[in-house]
């Protein structure tokens, strides 16, 4: 069995609320690709965070005694580690520039995932916008899943 990879041309710049399988399918369409039985669509985790309007700007974080804590150690923005210390269960290790804590969805990753790069939002400077990881990234890729499925009568 052979793999081969297909990367979707001119995919456009998603949106918050934007409905992610219609884009998918009209992108697929637009690229002259149809899926079949087995075949596996990779989305980012980026993509799915923009359309389910995970960006949080930075001004209207209140960072806590504990962020500002952690900030000293790190050398980070005290309103970001407000996010990472809100989006984790526990943090494990700290270093200049760096925090790795355990997620809320139960990895171990740094800044708990969260992405200050290539985000900006609809207002306000694009250097305070930053993104969350999806709520519940499992959810949102059965949903995908299921429309992709229903739409084009396949079992990816």
């Amino acid at each position: 069995m052979a793999l081969t990879l297909f990367p979707l041309e001119q995919f456009p710049f998603i949106q918050p609320g934007d409905d992610l399988a219609n884009i998918l399918l009209d992108s697929l369409t637009n690229n002259n690709l149809t899926l079949q039985d087995g075949d596996i669509l990779v989305v980012t985790q980026k993509i799915v965070s923009k359309a389910e309007n995970r960006m949080v700007n930075l001004t209207e974080v209140q960072p806590s005694e504990e962020a500002f804590y952690y900030a000293s150690l790190t050398g980070k923005d005290p309103r970001l580690i407000e996010l990472i210390l809100s989006e984790s269960q526990e943090v494990l290790r700290t270093r200049h520039h760096l925090i790795i804590v355990a997620h809320r969805l139960g990895f171990v990753c740094a800044n708990a995932g969260i992405d200050h790069s290539n985000v900006s939002g609809p207002w306000g400077e694009p250097e305070d916008w930053v993104l969350l990881l999806p709520e519940n990234p499992d959810d949102s890729a059965r949903q995908i899943r299921q429309r992709l499925e229903e739409e084009t009568h396949s079992h990816i």
